[in-house]
């Protein structure tokens, strides 16, 4: 039997990091799509593409405050 793998957190802020990157990208390709397509997308369209995006704030703002953790956590 195995044995489980340690809680290895040494690159969790690096981790975090790149997933916001990520999210800012995804928000900004999303507010791009929009801008491209308005005339296309139905009011109801627009409405979910900015909840997602506000959504996705919220979650950058929380990883933010899991990264203040980390570093206070690890000095």
């Amino acid at each position: 039997m195995e044995k489980p793998k340690p809680d290895d957190r040494s690159n969790n802020a690096e981790r975090m990091e790149n997933t916001i990157g990520h999210t800012l990208q995804n928000m900004n390709e999303a507010r791009d799509f929009e801008k491209a397509h308005s005339e296309e997308l139905s009011e109801e369209d627009k409405q979910q593409i900015e909840e997602k995006n506000q959504r996705r704030e919220q979650s950058i703002d929380g990883l933010r405050e899991e990264i203040k953790d980390e570093v206070n956590d690890q000095k």
